[in-house]
């Protein structure tokens, strides 16, 4: 069937190519959103091709059959009570009516933008094909101007497929049980992935409307780079004409900081700015004003025609040498968590408030940072983590990748360049991870992340490259080719299960021999125990929140002792909260990991994590309470409770 699908797809319109530019209201540009509750359905397993065949988009979704209300944005799998819907794979269809004020007909360039849907999706707008796109996690647009209606009713219809193949980004399967099999009944199938976390599906984050002038700002891109006391800021500012040709227009551009004050102004559409003693952007481990932004004002004129554009951006470097990462020419140790989009009812739904809530835990627990593991997050969260002093390694949907051909190697470079133009001027991002756990192993893999890396180097040779390496680190073949190495590793969890006196040696062991053979800074992006939030027992006993805290006690005295060799960059646990999963024997309604439950309460783990991220960095710990283990005492690991 996802042959056909694709075949499907390559006699559709192209979606036009993101630029970095997110959607920003100005006196030149409006916004209206389409997220609302939209109509919805599925397709019968026996008859995928039904809404194609009968043409579901030339009319109101409710004349094709019975349909349910479905927010958007939202996974859909779990706002129902339908076990189908919830486990459902293959083509389902949305639609939602609207209007668009009369005054956009006149000398207006109208773009209709998904922040999100997964997986691949075909856009119709009053029963017109206007686009498509393959792939979850990031945005893509398209001009609609001309398949708008200013006087009437407009019906936007979108069809969306979330199966999975080995040929996507991730890859998964799904598998038809067949008579040989059992009287299995009649469309039965199973679901594969490569990957540990539930493939949730729908329209996942915002759809709108933009306008700009018919002569727009079409993108922009920001460099910094800091010479002694003095900020270099270069900017880029690409311009067209009816979507298509590219100006010369005249340009202005206006430094503002953070209290709106006026710091530089040049002309031109592209150059270099210099800032004397300017405030830089840090994390916020670093410095007691993290997160500093100025914007990018950019004015275009050409005729009669004027656009502008605002573009935060901080001003910072990252460098990483053979034994340390650098921002700003400082060491800079990595504190945080890998994450995941994930939330009750809404899936991986937008959700505003617990992206709020999210960056309030990070905080309180003394964070620097975190990984997109394992996709790119919502640009909302990327502007939250650029304003708060968050640091960010950006990576892509290529999580445990098993086969390196070459139609995957296409849609694998396809996916980094929507990434690496879309996050290249956020400060907060200062790595591109390129893969989370890949069979690199194989030998098919040596070229493969030659290729992958060289690409996403050519695009922004200004970040470093990394990827979450679980394989031999003496066989795997992407290592080299990275600028530092992310290893994902589970002592006393997937190995030597409940052992936890194998980990302090066994960890140091691991990391120095790695570094051996990489020559490069390594961090440890994952490790970590499953915890039942409440269980508890002495001695420690695995799923319990007392094994979890005594884990994570022996990696950090083993993360101590490799601080000292020099090499050693940073500790990410895994996870930042629990995130549900398909359903299987080895998960009790999704993975445990979390330090915070999924409703965001802290387990007693992350009530030891916050001691010992804010220990690290000498903060004292301010307000509600935080478990500091007695250095005298380590021996026996025994907590005290610090106010």
């Amino acid at each position: 069937m996802l042959r056909n699908i694709f075949i499907l797809l390559c006699s559709l319109l192209v979606v036009e190519k993101v630029k970095s530019l997110f959607p920003r209201e100005s006196l030149t540009r409006e916004i209206k959103l389409l997220n609302d509750v939209w109509n919805f359905r599925i397709c019968h397993q026996h008859d995928q091709n039904a809404g194609f065949r009968e043409q579901w988009f030339k009319a109101p979704l409710f004349e094709t059959g019975e349909i349910i209300p479905m927010p958007v944005p939202s996974s859909f799998n779990d706002i129902t009570q339908n076990k189908t819907i919830r486990d459902y794979l293959g083509w389902s269809w949305y639609d939602k009516e609207f209007y668009v004020p009369q005054r956009w007909s006149k000398n207006l360039r109208i773009v209709l933008r998904f922040e999100s849907a997964h997986y691949l999706t075909i856009v119709y707008l009053n029963g017109r094909e206007v686009m498509n796109h393959t792939g979850g996690h990031l945005p893509f647009e398209t001009d609609v101007t001309q398949f708008l209606s200013y006087s009437s009713l407009n019906r936007i219809t979108v069809a969306l497929n979330n199966t999975l193949s080995d040929k996507t980004i991730p890859q998964g399967s799904k598998t038809f049980k067949n008579k040989k099999d059992g009287p299995y009944p009649p469309g039965f199938y199973v679901q594969g992935t490569s990957f540990d976390f539930f493939n949730y599906a729908g329209i996942h984050r915002s759809v709108l409307l933009y306008t700009m002038p018919v002569a727009y700002i079409d993108d922009l891109l920001i460099t910094t780079d800091i010479s002694n006391n003095t900020g270099l800021v270069s900017y880029s500012v690409t311009s067209l004409v009816n979507s298509s040709q590219q100006l010369n227009p005249e340009c202005s551009i206006h430094i503002i900081d953070k209290v709106g004050k006026e710091v530089a102004s040049v002309t031109g559409c592209s150059g270099v700015i210099s800032i004397k003693n300017p405030k830089l952007w840090w994390p916020n481990t670093m410095h007691q004003d993290p997160g500093y932004l100025y914007k990018l004002h950019t004015i275009i004129k050409w005729k009669n025609i004027v656009d502008e554009y605002y573009q935060p951006f901080g001003i910072r470097t990252v460098k990483v040498t053979k034994d340390q990462f650098l921002i700003n020419g400082k060491p800079f140790y990595f504190m945080g968590f890998g994450k995941h989009e994930d939330s009750n009812i809404r899936g991986k739904g937008l959700d505003m408030p617990l992206i709020i809530k999210d960056f309030n835990l990070i905080q309180w627990i003394g964070a620097n940072s975190f990984r997109t593991s394992h996709y790119p997050y919502a640009e909302e969260i990327m502007d939250q983590a650029d304003a708060q002093g968050i640091v960010v390694i950006d990576e892509c949907p290529a999580v445990g990748l098993t086969s390196f051909g070459e139609d995957l190697l296409q849609q694998h470079k396809a996916v980094l360049h929507e990434l690496v133009m879309r996050d290249r001027n956020h400060p907060s991002v200062v790595a591109w991870s390129v893969a989370n756990e890949p069979s690199s192993a194989k030998a098919s893999a040596d070229k493969y992340f030659s290729e992958i890396t060289n690409l996403v180097k050519s695009l922004d040779p200004t970040r470093p490259v990394t990827a979450a390496i679980n394989a031999d680190y003496t066989k795997e073949k992407a290592g080299k080719y990275l600028d530092f190495v992310m290893l994902n590793h589970y002592f006393a969890w997937y190995s030597d299960v409940g052992s936890t006196e194998v980990i302090t040696p066994l960890l140091v062991n691991f990391m120095s021999k790695a570094h051996d053979v990489y020559k490069k800074p390594i961090m440890m992006s994952e490790y970590g125990a499953d915890t039942i939030a409440g269980l508890h027992m002495d001695p420690p006993f695995i799923f319990t929140e007392d094994y979890q805290t005594e884990l994570m006690m022996l990696h950090h005295k083993a993360f101590d002792i490799l601080r000292s060799k020099g090499f050693f960059v940073g500790e990410h646990i895994w996870n930042f909260a629990d995130f549900m999963t398909i359903q299987q024997i080895t998960r009790v309604v999704g993975n445990k990991k979390g330090i915070f439950t999924r409703e965001r309460q802290p387990k007693a783990s992350a009530k030891l994590l916050r001691c010992r991220y804010h220990s690290l960095v000498n903060r004292t710990i301010v307000g509600s309470i935080a478990y500091c283990p007695h250095p005298q005492l380590s021996s026996d690991y025994q907590c005290s409770n610090t106010v």
